[in-house]
């Protein structure tokens, strides 16, 4: 287990930050389209916001409940309160300063040290905080920030003219997407002894493929939303099913109940329809090459609808522009996957014992404690 630094304290502190800015930028922009009268962008926003909430809080409360089955009843329904007016994410936060601190700035850890001394316990205990924090804010990203910025990409396309505050909300969404791809990597590769250490280009390298890769695909959704919503909400829907057709058939294990594990596969569903993730932990070249192959056509595919036939309202400067953007960042997006992948991806994935492609496996449904969680969580 890696040691949490000063700067991890500082890094947690600043998402923090921008989790509640971002909660302000939302209810600010949902509050400007309603005074402009465009209540169904309004609307959405808002959506968004609250099924992301409304999600986060259920597995929030959840794992609360399953890492503290042995304490006083009285505790967990203060904690089910505050998840019931959706401010579980800062209890989170409060545990996550509270441990970080005192491993960063008042206790020293010794790598010799054994796992029971109290300072090791703490720093486990600091790191599996900010753990639980990151995996919420993937599903945060995928469900609220990744919607929200095709929303407002797609606004703008269609009226051709942006506000301030369409600009502050788009920023923070790449803010968010950016932050909880990386520190959702840092956490998985310090929470997880057979992983190795993620170093500073190997985060450029994945922070810039995903980016790269989402932003290619939203602005290829804005375009075909542009033509017809009908045929972008079924090409949602039918991404959706196969994304959750594939995790059925991975057999996840990440809850303890049927119901939490089914509506696990269902918000990874969503997740896989801008990006992928290797829900197992095992080697997924062939996936990861369909996944990608199949972004890259359709992409292409919507770019050659729009060439032979392009609706009235959209000016050949705007689509021009667009058109080059989607396929440089497409084509870029893949050229640093191939380049992570091949070179800068940290290649450690079995243990002595044995290979970890059995982190899902006969253990981990036996009994799945919140040391192991991140081990059945989206592994990459």
């Amino acid at each position: 287990m890696m040691k949490f630094s000063k700067w991890n304290f500082f890094v947690l502190v600043g998402g923090m930050i921008i989790y509640v800015v971002d909660i302000g930028v939302d209810f600010w922009v949902a509050s400007r389209y309603f005074y402009q009268g465009q209540y169904s962008w309004s609307i959405l926003i808002l959506c968004f916001r609250g099924l992301s909430s409304i999600i986060t809080q259920i597995f929030s409360y959840e794992w609360f409940k399953n890492d503290w089955e042995d304490t006083d009843t009285g505790k967990l329904k203060l904690v089910f309160l505050v998840h019931l007016f959706h401010c579980g994410i800062f209890i989170r936060y409060w545990f996550a300063l509270k441990y970080g601190c005192q491993v960063a700035f008042k206790q020293t850890r010794s790598r010799d040290a054994p796992e029971a001394d109290p300072s090791n316990f703490i720093q486990k205990q600091a790191i599996d905080a900010v753990t639980d924090i990151n995996m919420l804010r993937v599903f945060k990203t995928f469900l609220e920030t990744t919607p929200q910025l095709f929303l407002q990409i797609y606004i703008f396309m269609e009226h051709g003219k942006t506000h301030f505050y369409q600009y502050a909300a788009i920023i923070m969404s790449f803010c968010g997407i950016s932050l909880s791809m990386v520190d959702y990597q840092i956490s998985l590769r310090k929470s997880l002894p057979d992983k190795d250490e993620f170093h500073v280009l190997s985060k450029f390298m994945y922070l810039f493929y995903k980016l790269l890769t989402i932003t290619s695909w939203i602005l290829s959704i804005s375009l075909i939303t542009l033509l017809s919503v009908g045929i972008s909400v079924i090409l949602l829907i039918f991404l959706w099913i196969c994304g959750f057709t594939w995790t059925l058939k991975q057999h996840t294990t990440f809850c303890k109940s049927k119901k939490m594990e089914y509506l696990y596969r269902t918000v990874v569903g969503f997740i896989l329809i801008f990006s992928f993730f290797n829900i197992k932990g095992r080697r997924t070249k062939v996936w990861i090459s369909i996944y990608y192959a199949t972004h890259t056509v359709v992409t292409l595919g919507i770019l050659f609808v729009y060439i032979f036939w392009k609706p009235s309202f959209i000016k050949e400067i705007y689509f021009t522009i667009v058109s080059i953007l989607t396929i440089l960042s497409l084509v870029l997006g893949i050229i640093f996957l191939v380049v992570y992948y091949s070179h800068l991806h940290p290649t450690t994935y079995c243990r002595p014992q044995g290979c970890s492609d059995e982190v899902d496996g006969v253990v981990g449904q036996r009994e799945r404690v919140k040391t192991d969680r991140f081990q059945n969580f989206l592994m990459q």
